[in-house]
């Protein structure tokens, strides 16, 4: 496999973040959590009340890439077999034949995650921790790159299945997708339908490219002074009279991974203080649990956040 020198992976990199932009409007710092999550090698979750574009990131994002692509819309009624495959006894060949699912893609869109059983959301869980899956004793590895991009409506509680902590942790960032500003809004009406611009993207990366730039994240300079900054605000997680689960170890390897991509996307080969700050609370977010002495007016979805906020603030920045 080729690498691609740094200027040019810099330079796809920049290109594909101004693709999406196109697509998105007016939601920049989401776009940005999005490649965040493909370049260190994370999943990305999507929250947001139905139309504001959740599905339509997760589209561009596999369009943009020149890679499989399969999208899932998770129902009440699906199986984990309709997600992983199936064994299938072949009468010519006398022995059971396993039907790859459409898990077997290099970016799978998860659509309303939380609309299927637990039972069929666990069947996502070694998939997305160890890039292969399970089935009837026998494990098959997964294409590379793998991204899960799952979308969930937080406000309809009717007929879902909220995420488990353990599913949740899988994820390397909640991203929060709102309404758009009054200008972006406007933008989106003066402009062609969303589905007809969508199909107008063109691949920016193919996946040799993107198994490189992942390459090239891992090696991006992380101080020893900012790698004690966010031990400090993970602890302050797990000591916090508000929140009742802190953020697991493989959280704390999340945000240094999801620095480092952050760095990267900014054309640095080291981290500052900003990386880790700016990350805390889409990487941590879903993480923890706040507690009932915790009082505020915000959705029980958002206190976490809000929480987190105030913990990150209290942490002193490295000089």
């Amino acid at each position: 496999m080729s690498t691609p020198s740094t200027s040019t992976a810099g330079t796809k990199a920049t290109q594909l973040e101004r693709t999406l932009r196109t697509i998105i409007r007016g939601k920049d710092e989401i776009v940005r959590m999005a490649l965040v999550a493909v370049f260190a090698r994370g999943h990305l979750l999507i929250e947001g009340v139905p139309g504001v574009g959740k599905t339509t990131l997760g589209h561009a994002v596999a369009r943009a890439m020149e890679v499989a692509f399969q999208r899932v819309q998770f129902t009440s009624d699906m199986l984990p077999s309709d997600v992983l495959g199936i064994s299938i006894y072949s009468a010519a060949e006398q022995k059971f034949e396993f039907k790859r699912g459409p898990i077997f893609t290099n970016i799978l869109l998860a659509d309303e995650i939380n609309r299927t059983t637990p039972k069929t959301q666990s069947a996502l869980l070694e998939a997305m921790n160890e890039s292969q899956v399970t089935v009837d004793g026998h494990s098959y590895a997964l294409p590379q790159p793998f991204l899960v991009i799952a979308t969930q409506n937080p406000v309809e509680h009717h007929g879902t299945y909220p995420l488990p902590e353990s599913q949740m942790d899988r994820f390397l960032i909640r991203a929060r997708m709102g309404y758009p500003d009054a200008a972006a809004e406007r933008e989106v009406l003066r402009s062609e339908a969303g589905a007809a611009r969508l199909q107008d993207v063109r691949s920016v990366l193919t996946g040799e490219d993107v198994l490189a730039m992942q390459g090239e994240v891992k090696a991006v300079r992380v101080d020893e002074s900012l790698v004690d900054y966010a031990l400090r605000i993970v602890q302050r997680t797990r000591e916090s009279q508000h929140l009742s689960l802190g953020v697991s170890p493989r959280g704390s390897l999340m945000l240094y991974r999801g620095a480092q991509a952050m760095a990267y996307l900014d054309g640095r080969n080291f981290c500052t203080p900003e990386d880790f700050k700016s990350l805390a609370v889409p990487v941590f977010g879903h993480r923890v649990v706040v507690n009932g002495r915790y009082s505020s007016t915000l959705r029980k979805s958002e206190q976490s956040d809000e929480v987190l906020r105030d913990i990150v603030e209290s942490v002193s920045v490295p000089v």
